[in-house]
């Protein structure tokens, strides 16, 4: 199994900073994508950002030019830099992992608990 730890939400003004981290553990795995969600109560999880292992990256229209996703391969952890935050973007963000474990010799999807950001208007 891999384990998915979320770290770096909070409260901040709008036009304010924060950044996430997400950091996988477990035995014997191998991380392949990484990316991040985010949930606002009564709406779908909407995907923010991705990342590859050569570091090839996705983002959603809404915060292109305001986030940044990346990663560190040997501590096994994505991040995600935020920039002038909206109040809109107030969500629980969740981080996300496609990984290949011995145990089960098949790639299957792993979730963090999440972490709650909060953008003041």
């Amino acid at each position: 199994q891999v384990q998915l730890v979320e770290s770096g939400g909070g409260l901040v003004q709008a036009g304010g900073s924060l950044s996430l981290s997400c950091a996988a553990s477990g035995t014997r795995f191998r991380i392949d994508a990484m990316g991040w969600y985010r949930q606002v109560p009564g709406k779908e999880r909407e995907l923010v950002a991705t990342i590859t292992t050569d570091r090839r990256t996705t983002y959603v229209d809404s915060v292109k030019g305001r986030f940044t996703i990346s990663r560190d391969n040997a501590k096994n952890t994505v991040y995600l830099q935020m920039n002038s935050l909206r109040h809109e973007d107030t969500a629980v963000y969740s981080c996300n992992a496609r990984a290949w474990t011995v145990a089960t010799m098949t790639v299957r999807t792993y979730w963090g608990q999440g972490t709650q950001v909060t953008v003041s208007p």
